[in-house]
């Protein structure tokens, strides 16, 4: 009897438990979209480092798991389509390069109409990831382009300038066609001659092989991964700042439909991210000079006076952005002043004149 009564208990004990619902675990597909090839730093972090984070952490709860369609270097856009892309839902996720797209995000300028401050890639991460919190008129700018902002990145330690002949001081580059991208275009006005030449990271290499020019400004660990001593072997090592040149975003329309729990993973892990690349970058800064010289390049340094004196000839660049920028003075007063709370001031105030 009591045999009996032990199996029946057994079974209904069996039966209950198989009868409570078991919450399926649900599937996310996202698409990662970069034109920049898988190679380039702050790619080759978002698959080592990003998506294994987001993976591990919502792996804790167990209700969502992530599919990730990884499509980089131009298979879906070019390095300058991926805020368009995102903007018609070519993809879920991604990594605009925001120096492309002036007139779209101008408040994404900062760090780059105030050169000669800064060439600490995490400080300036942290400033301008900082702001973009703190004034909503940065954020707006992606949600005017159907997209929501996560978090700032910074994949340089410093522009530096490349040339294919020896470059000694301002003087070796008047005259001269030198590549670059964005606003730090601009830092070539006060050079007698010099004339700036759009391209993006992977143009510079054939642009100075072909000599569509003479001279380039990126930073060394670019110059490293993309061979650029083969082309140009002579580094001027000025220091003319670290900028913020990528932001992580996230299609609008997709965003809308992510469970809540999903977001927040994706923003915290976003901000992970831009301190893990911003780290990278400056770990990385000495050993790419030295990678550099050891390919053939060879190095001269600026000195302090010859980057003041570069730093003065500019137009008031700073000035003139916040003058376009929706709060820009107060917002440029509140980024210089959290350098300076890191311990940077520059060789020139770029608050001057927005008093």
């Amino acid at each position: 009897m009591k045999h009996w009564i032990a199996t029946l208990a057994a079974g209904m004990t069996a039966a209950t438990l198989s009868a409570v619902p078991v919450t399926a675990q649900e599937t996310i597909r996202a698409t990662v979209i970069d034109g920049y090839p898988a190679r380039a730093l702050w790619v080759a972090e978002f698959t080592d480092f990003f998506i294994p984070e987001v993976d591990k952490r919502l792996a804790e709860n167990g209700n969502y798991v992530m599919d990730w369609q990884e499509s980089y270097g131009g298979s879906i856009v070019k390095p300058r389509g991926v805020l368009e892309g995102l903007e018609l839902g070519l993809g879920d996720i991604g990594i605009v390069t925001t120096i492309f797209h002036s007139s779209k995000l101008p408040s994404q300028a900062i760090a780059a109409v105030t050169p000669f401050v800064s060439a600490d890639a995490r400080a300036v991460a942290q400033a301008v990831d900082e702001i973009a919190r703190e004034f909503p008129a940065m954020q707006a700018e992606f949600a005017e382009q159907n997209q929501v902002y996560l978090a700032t990145g910074v994949v340089l330690d410093s522009y530096q300038v490349f040339g294919k002949e020896p470059i000694n001081s301002l003087s070796d580059m008047e005259g001269a066609k030198i590549a670059g991208a964005g606003m730090n275009l601009r830092y070539l006005e006060g050079i007698p001659g010099a004339a700036g030449v759009r391209g993006g990271l992977t143009d510079f290499y054939n642009m100075l092989q072909t000599g569509l020019v003479e001279d380039a400004m990126l930073w060394p660990e670019a110059a490293a991964t993309f061979k650029i001593a083969e082309v140009a072997p002579y580094m001027l090592k000025a220091d003319l700042g670290s900028v913020n040149s990528k932001t992580i975003t996230v299609n609008q329309d997709y965003w809308d439909g992510l469970p809540d729990e999903v977001k927040g993973v994706l923003q915290e892990v976003a901000v992970l991210y831009r301190d893990h690349v911003a780290g990278i970058a400056m770990d990385r800064a000495a050993a790419s000079e030295e990678a550099y010289v050891a390919a053939g390049g060879t190095i001269v340094e600026m000195s302090d006076e010859a980057r003041a004196a570069w730093a003065a000839s500019l137009p008031d660049i700073a000035s003139e952005w916040a003058a376009t920028v929706e709060d820009g003075p107060a917002m440029l007063a509140a980024y210089l002043g959290k350098l300076e709370a890191a311990g940077y001031t520059g060789v020139r105030d770029w608050s001057a004149q927005t008093n």
